[in-house]
């Protein structure tokens, strides 16, 4: 079908990162356990350590969960985005390439969801 353009797109996004009083949005999805039906939303500081982010900002979001307590942080699997990285656990958020509306995908090995849901 066809399009026709009626002139400029003048409106301006109301989620721009300076409308959030120096934090960013980022999104936090745990692959494989759709308890959680969609990715948090987290508005977050930009240098805030990723030690931290799992500490203070993901394990208590994802407590609710079954298998909150058996994820092993050391063996999670992190995408950023739609790329595998590895944090640098002392670096901020924002060293670590994570910006405004940033997607990060975590991934537990051997953790395959609600009575294993995933298998």
């Amino acid at each position: 079908m066809p399009v026709t353009a009626i002139g400029a797109y003048a409106a301006q996004s109301l989620d721009r990162q300076e409308n959030f009083n120096g934090l960013q949005l980022v999104y936090l999805c745990w692959e494989r356990h759709l308890m959680f039906c969609a990715p948090f939303t987290l508005p977050l500081p930009p240098d805030m350590p990723f030690g931290d982010f799992i500490e203070n900002v993901v394990k208590p979001s994802i407590a609710p969960h079954p298998d909150a307590a058996k994820v092993d942080f050391a063996k999670v699997l992190w995408r950023l985005d739609d790329t595998d990285f590895q944090p640098d656990l002392k670096a901020g958020l924002a060293a670590n390439g994570v910006g405004h509306k940033s997607l990060l995908h975590l991934s537990t090995p051997g953790l395959d969801g609600l009575n294993g849901s995933f298998n």
